[in-house]
């Protein structure tokens, strides 16, 4: 039998009770209402066996007919039982025997009405009821709407004639038939779409999970990568300077105190989800960390106000170029370039601390994090060397657009 592909759902039909609970849970129909509803459509058995006690029948007919009435249970309910997507799982992994079983249910319920009469044709509303769980939606209208056509003109066929039917029992029977197989099919395909429904909400759900996750690596990155260096030059240059000079160590070591709280600080801020570092305490914060490792500093600052998110993602590019002109080079001079032209932000962060043949790229997860950044706001970033006249220079650039939306975000911060 044809399924529709969907998720898998391996476990449920295993017989892994979490899982069969995420199934009840995610479907919006309980296995208990499953089953009631289902089993209460054997009522219709009440017309078959209320003839077989009325009717004046051989034992060998009366055989053969309890013995079909109770094989039509037995396959009805192998369909039936199991919840709606649990049932779909069983039917699609084990295909030929649903076709077998489907196919001799019509058969069963076809040989009974042909042999004892208009009662039987009460098997059908059954049959209906498999159809629109072990067919997918399409191939299950196309069936209910044969079973329907079927049992009309088998109502027919037994009565005798449209002149001998008894019409305010057939059309209950053929409404009956054709209502219910709809039903199924759409409480079964409802129950499918609410599951979809959940996972996608999980799914949805984990990569909230896996982009926080990310954002906090991300963000303890940035962030305590500059304070951490800084800590470590202070605290060298006060073993240096704690013999030469101790009042100034001491200063260094208050220095070092105040950077560690403030790491602290920074950590709380990134966990909490609010930590947006401002290109002017960047500025002021590289400066610092430059004197510190003994690299000249010039910083030129044409920008004026900036968008909030724009300042952001420049405030970033300068902490993470600084930390990297200290971690991976052997610079003399480092130059901060910010600027804002028409339409578009700037940041240029260069140093003398090239070498040729070496990778001072530093793809790590810092600048891995910046481009993340960067891309996100629809901007460009850049880092390699540039030939001078006397040496060779690096380049770490990052090129913003202000949209409209942020301009009028500009103002009003202001």
């Amino acid at each position: 039998m044809h399924k529709a592909p969907g998720p898998d759902r391996s476990d449920e039909s295993n017989g892994n009770p979490r899982a069969r609970d995420e199934v009840v849970a995610s479907s919006g129909i309980s296995i208990r209402f499953w089953r009631l509803y289902a089993q209460a459509w054997l009522v219709c058995l009440l017309f078959p066996i209320v003839f077989l006690v009325q009717a004046s029948l051989t034992p060998r007919q009366l055989l053969i007919a309890v013995t079909g009435l109770i094989i039509f249970v037995t396959i009805y309910t192998w369909f039936m039982w199991p919840h709606p997507l649990n049932s779909v799982v069983r039917a699609h992994s084990e295909s030929h025997r649903s076709a077998i079983l489907f196919a001799g249910l019509i058969v069963l319920a076809l040989g009974l009405s042909l042999i004892y009469g208009s009662a039987f044709l009460w098997l059908f509303v059954g049959v209906s009821a498999v159809a629109g769980v072990a067919l997918s939606a399409r191939n299950a209208f196309i069936m209910v709407m044969a079973l329907t056509l079927l049992t009309l003109g088998l109502s027919i066929w037994v009565n005798g004639g449209l002149a001998n039917t008894d019409w305010f029992y057939v059309i209950p029977l053929v409404l009956l038939v054709r209502g219910l197989g709809l039903d199924i099919v759409v409480l079964t395909r409802l129950s499918s779409a609410l599951r979809e429904l959940h996972l996608a909400r999980t799914e949805l759900a984990r990569h909230a999970v896996m982009e926080e996750r990310l954002r906090l690596a991300r963000d303890l990155h940035d962030l305590l990568g500059r304070t951490l260096s800084l800590i470590v030059l202070k605290s060298e240059l006060a073993g240096r300077l704690i013999d030469k000079d101790p009042g100034r160590a001491a200063q260094e070591i208050y220095e070092v105190e105040h950077a560690a709280r403030q790491a602290l600080r920074e950590v709380r801020e990134a966990v909490a989800g609010y930590r947006q570092p401002t290109l002017l305490t960047e500025l002021d914060g590289a400066r610092q960390m430059l004197e510190a490792a003994g690299i000249q500093c010039t910083i030129e600052n044409d920008s004026k106000a900036l968008p909030p998110s724009i300042d952001a993602v420049l405030a970033w590019t300068v902490r993470e170029g600084v930390t990297n002109v200290i971690r991976h080079s052997r610079a003399s001079q480092c130059a901060i370039q910010v600027s804002r032209e028409r339409g578009s932000a700037h940041v240029n962060v260069i140093n003398d601390g090239y070498r040729a043949g070496e990778d001072n790229s530093t793809k790590g997860s810092g600048l891995s994090g910046l481009t993340e950044r960067v891309l996100a706001h629809g901007g460009q970033i850049g880092a390699g060397p540039l030939p001078s006249d006397s040496h060779l220079i690096f380049r770490l650039w990052v090129e913003l657009p202000i949209r409209p939306e942020e301009a009028v975000e500009e103002e009003r911060s202001r």
